[in-house]
């Protein structure tokens, strides 16, 4: 058997690639839209992908399940648990197979046993990878997906809180006690193959190392020593958990649905006469996405440019602040932009107008700056502005500033209706990194929105005044290292 864990560190996403050497067989499990990574995977151990498999209809990234079955003619396994409206929908004009608990199915010599897991989400299925070409009769591991992380498990309230499906969430944390109940009478050798590690918004505790055993989940996972007291287990998994950004209730649509065929990834030109563009860029239905550091784009950035650094924050920036039918322009360096549109095709964003170096800025037109003022400053000032602490709600709840007001950077657009319009605002989180993207933002949308500095952080370090329960301010690892402060 060949085992290859295939990471994308920006989504925080494992696909895996299970291959049969003996007949030059392959499945991939959850892989992503960019489908190329996997076939030239396999080609490199001399096989062939012939299936693709599907832990559940995922909410943070779009699915290539059906890219591989319509580019390579994979046969598609996905779950045929959970009731109708959990089913796939889009897998009928390919050759499919809907999965009930128990079923077992072969790549080549490998073997591979469906595991209803509900709780995450109704139709849930792990897989049981047993190596019968190498002479195994017991499994080596289990495709977790989002139902066991390393040191977590999948949260029971994502359909409620992301896809707006209410009075999901305390069904769905007891259908995970029971699943979990189940999973902790595996043999403890069986390894766990998760779906995600650190920085992942599905769970609120994952670890960064990438695999694990069911016999240390069960010593050291707090959610599993739970297990024996089901109150005590839900009142925990669905307590602090970090606010999902807009675009996963779109994921979870498009994936239940048919995400569309890809093909080739976007390339669009580079574009350094800006005085010539800039203003169609400032047009309704186009976004400059500036990827500069924060320093340079509060100095100087096109009208209308929304900002967001690189790495885990950019899906989270964009897919919360841009519409997928919108025509991106990214100011980045050419050579970076390859890499760039790889992540947010990833998420849905296909309309990409034109790459801008960032030296090409200087000749534009006009530029707009972002106000920003140290935390001394801003305790100053904010008596008379609206302050809105844009951390999550349970870094608030841990710590926040008196008359702050609550509202995760990721859920803005959707609750914009709570920022006055009338009056100046502070735009505050734990380090000033998601509070640089939400000032961002709202100045792009009109309001008076100035950023503070270092965030509450610098706030508690200068001593200043809170109205915090807890004075102790953000909790390292608040959001798994993907709010970047």
């Amino acid at each position: 058997m060949l085992f290859r864990q295939i990471d994308d560190p920006k989504l925080a996403q494992y696909a895996y690639l299970i291959g049969c050497q003996r007949t030059g067989e392959a499945i991939v499990f959850d892989p992503e839209r960019d489908i190329d990574r996997y076939v030239d995977a396999a080609a490199r151990e001399g096989l062939r992908i012939v299936a693709v498999a599907e832990t559940h209809i995922h909410a943070d990234f779009l699915s290539g399940a059906r890219e591989l079955a319509e580019k390579v003619g994979a046969h598609v396994y996905v779950s045929g648990e959970g009731g109708p409206e959990w089913q796939s929908k889009w897998v009928g004009p390919y050759k499919h197979t809907l999965l009930t608990d128990g079923d077992v199915f072969r790549v080549g010599n490998i073997e591979f046993k469906a595991v209803h897991s509900p709780g995450h989400t109704p139709e849930h299925m792990s897989y049981l990878v047993t190596d019968r070409g190498g002479g195994a009769t017991e499994p080596m591991g289990m495709i977790t997906g989002d139902f066991v992380f390393v040191g977590d498990l999948g949260r029971p309230d994502l359909l409620e809180s992301a896809a707006g499906q209410q009075g999901i969430a305390e069904p769905s944390a007891h259908a995970l006690w029971r699943s979990a109940s189940k999973f902790v009478t595996l043999p403890e050798f069986v390894q766990v193959w998760p779906a995600h590690g650190a920085g992942s918004a599905c769970g609120k505790a994952l670890g960064a190392i990438p695999q694990s055993t069911v016999g240390y989940e069960k010593a050291n996972s707090a959610a599993l020593k739970l297990v024996g007291n089901e109150s005590a287990f839900v009142k925990d998994i669905l307590s602090g958990q970090p606010e999902p950004p807009v675009y996963f209730a779109r994921m979870k649509a498009l994936n239940r649905d048919g995400v569309p065929v890809l093909g080739a990834l976007p390339a669009p030109p580079t574009v350094t006469d800006v005085a010539v563009h800039a203003a169609a860029w400032e047009r309704p239905g186009t976004v400059v996405v500036d990827l500069r550091p924060w320093a340079a784009f509060r100095d100087g950035h096109l009208p209308g440019s929304i900002h967001s650094p690189t790495g885990q924050m950019l899906p989270m920036v964009v897919g919360s602040y841009v519409k997928p039918e919108e025509k991106i322009v990214l100011v980045c360096e050419p050579s970076t932009a390859p890499g760039i549109i790889r992540d947010l095709v990833r998420i849905g964003y296909d309309h990409f107008l034109a790459v801008v170096p960032p030296a090409a800025i200087a000749s534009a037109p006009k530029l707009m700056r972002v106000p920003e003022v140290s935390v001394q400053a801003a305790s100053d000032r904010r008596g008379d502005m609206f302050v809105l602490d844009v951390r999550n709600s349970s870094e608030h709840a841990a710590g926040h500033l008196d008359g702050a007001h609550s509202l995760p950077y990721t859920r803005l657009m959707p609750r914009l209706g709570e920022v006055p319009r009338d009056r100046p605002i502070l735009v505050h989180c734990a380090k000033g990194g998601r509070s640089a993207a939400a000032t961002a933002m709202l100045r792009r949308l009109g309001y008076d929105a100035t950023n503070v500095a270092g965030g509450f952080e610098a706030w508690m370090k200068a001593g200043l005044p809170t109205g915090a329960p807890a004075l102790t301010g953000a909790k390292p690892g608040c959001c798994g290292g993907s709010c970047g402060g």
